[in-house]
């Protein structure tokens, strides 16, 4: 299972021989998930540094408008997200290992433009986009190490290693909320170099230690056949509805958050630099709790089924949109102590259900897929194949749609600002979303069907079988 064709690949791995798991392949396994975790943080916190970046641009010194600044996020948001389709396949092209490297030297360059934009302040709005996008590229990264790690691990243990891969890499959105907060209590809210300093470092350290410590495997985990196909699948897409309502949430609200605080400390009276730092002593809570509660979604799927934990995870998010859109609190307007508190809660709290349910509904997609190969005709390491291939292809494809959620989450709350001065609208509809996806779930991968389970494309499954997401 492990011989080497050269230093750094390996030819044969086959993560369901038990014994060979054993003696040797889960060390390997969780040396490659280790790096793959730490390349990928700093990926999503390159991706999320606008969503810092804005504490330190107050409007007088910018010029840049709420509106502005939620378009910003949203192209960072959109670029990461529609990069996550060729990333996909980018592992399988180059090799896990090689393309972690490369995926990680890229992103100083997106770092490198943001210190010389805010270095020099008052430019048009283009070129905050245009720097804004260049950081969406830290976005893919995300999919090429999902994709690598799900290769690397028997099914049995799917839910946990990616719900480990993708909870790690989610942490990079609080860690450089963190970090931005440092930079603000030590430095003031006029000196955003000092975070950028550290991820240039971040990125170094990532490059070396997937360099000596991954491996690339000499098996096809997804390829262009395997995303047509996909693409063509029925359940790629209810995966990837479910997706929009699970990381959708989580990386738009990410980006969101510590906006949408400022502003409202803003309208209380204080002033840009007490809002920016009240603002970032709050907004790292989220994402931090969403990170690992995406970790534990992943563990309570492998043991209870993720179809189950999502649709708990949905009917929870609709009562937590509820409670946003009922508070009344909005930028733009004086809020009380009270009201300003509970807004708190039920953002936090539709961050830990984001991320419960982002481990939850990837913990799916190799479980449909397994089922599926299943009841393919063929050997084994045929059928193998298929749901690696396929299960690969689907985590590329939801993971772009499903970030793409966030992109709306910034553009609802955009539009919901600049219509009515309030984010209450925007929370009616992201709600509404929640329930469809809590039907959707209920209907296709919790309820058992009274007949036969609609079949994945070209593969034949036994009638009256639910499928077990």
């Amino acid at each position: 299972m492990t011989s080497a064709t050269s230093k750094h690949t390996i030819t044969g791995w086959d993560p369901e021989d038990r014994v060979a798991w054993e003696n040797g392949g889960a060390a390997i396994a969780r040396r490659n998930l280790v790096w793959s975790v730490i390349a990928e943080h700093i990926g999503f916190s390159v991706w999320s540094l606008w969503s810092v970046m804005v504490l330190f641009m107050p409007a007088s010194v910018y010029h840049l408008s709420a509106g502005d600044k939620f378009l910003i996020a949203a192209t960072a948001t959109a670029v990461g997200s529609v990069l996550r389709l060729p990333y996909t396949m980018a592992t399988a092209r180059f090799g896990g290992r090689n393309w972690t490297i490369f995926s990680a030297i890229v992103l100083v360059v997106p770092v490198v433009a943001t210190i010389v934009v805010l270095a020099n302040p008052g430019q048009p709005l283009w070129v905050y986009l245009v720097c804004a996008a260049l950081t969406g590229v830290g976005g893919g990264n995300f999919a090429s190490s999902m994709t690598n790690i799900n290769a690397f691990y028997p099914q049995r243990l799917k839910g946990w290693a990616l719900g480990v891969n993708a909870g790690g890499g989610n942490l990079g959105v609080p860690a450089i909320q963190l970090i931005g907060l440092l930079v603000i209590a030590v430095a003031g809210n006029r000196q955003p170099y000092w975070v950028c300093a550290v991820y240039l470092v971040g990125l170094v350290i990532a490059a070396i230690g997937a360099s000596r410590y991954m491996n690339n495997l000499d098996i096809v985990s997804v390829d262009t056949a395997s995303m047509r196909a996909a693409l063509t699948h029925r359940h790629t897409w209810l995966v990837a509805l479910l997706y929009i309502g699970t990381f959708g949430s989580f990386i738009g609200f990410s980006f969101a958050f510590a906006q949408v605080l400022q502003i409202s400390y803003q309208s209380s009276g204080q002033s840009a630099a007490q809002a920016s730092l009240h603002a970032a002593q709050i907004a790292f809570l989220g994402p931090l709790l969403g990170s690992i509660a995406r970790v534990f979604g992943g563990k309570l799927a492998d043991r209870i089924g993720g179809g189950r934990i999502s649709l708990y995870v949905f009917v929870g998010m609709i009562a937590g949109a509820g409670l946003l859109a009922g508070t009344g609190t909005v930028a733009g307007k004086a809020t009380s102590g009270t009201t300003l508190a509970l807004y708190i809660v039920g953002f936090i709290a539709l961050f830990i259900l984001s991320g419960l349910g982002n481990g939850s509904v990837y913990k799916m997609i190799p479980s449909i897929f397994d089922a599926a190969a299943r009841s393919m005709p063929g050997d084994e390491a045929a059928r193998a194949a298929y749901s690696r291939a396929m299960s690969g292809a689907v985590i590329g494809i939801a993971g772009a749609i499903g970030g793409l959620g966030g992109v709306a989450i910034n553009l609802v709350l955009r539009a919901s600002y600049l219509a009515n001065g309030t984010a209450t609208a925007a929370f009616w509809a992201f709600g509404a979303f929640y329930v469809v996806a809590a039907l959707v779930t209920w209907r296709i991968y919790v309820r058992i069907p009274a007949g036969d389970v609609p079949a994945p494309v070209d593969v034949p499954e036994p009638a009256a079988e639910p499928i077990k997401a």
